[in-house]
């Protein structure tokens, strides 16, 4: 492991929970960067978990240009819909009903609600002949 300051600890056998811990004490003692990097007495200590490296190859995904465009692209989309779903004017995150099939189907219906007002600022209608778009 590295600090801040670049210096270099190994990483010591598994220690209790964690897979490694590194201790970097004696380095801790003169370092001018201290104050930034470590409030602790005995110096910095770092450990690292059982699942380091299923974390270290999501960040790696998360540094994909691909990936974040992807993410971007839908992502907000479908928090924001989830948030519309939420919102006070129909209750918040309380349910107005009791009962699991009727609390299903107020779902449902406002659901549907969402949907149809999504479509309409789309600008996607009906007509006897089918769907029809804005614009087209």
């Amino acid at each position: 492991m590295t600090c801040p300051a670049e210096v270099t600890a190994i990483i010591a056998a598994r220690v209790g929970r964690h897979t490694g811990i590194s201790y970097f004490g004696a380095a801790c003692a003169d370092c001018p960067l201290r104050s930034q990097c470590t409030a602790a007495s005995g110096g910095r200590k770092i450990t690292i978990g059982t699942h380091e490296e299923y974390l270290a190859s999501a960040r790696e995904l998360q540094r994909d240009p691909v990936r974040k465009a992807h993410y971007r692209a839908t992502r907000s989309k479908a928090e924001r819909n989830i948030g519309h779903l939420t919102r006070r004017s129909h209750g918040g995150r309380r349910t107005r009903l009791r009962g699991q099939v009727k609390i299903g189907a107020d779902f449902g219906l406002l659901a549907a609600a969402n949907n149809l007002a999504r479509l309409a600022v789309l600008g996607i209608g009906y007509t006897t002949s089918g769907c029809t778009a804005a614009g087209v």
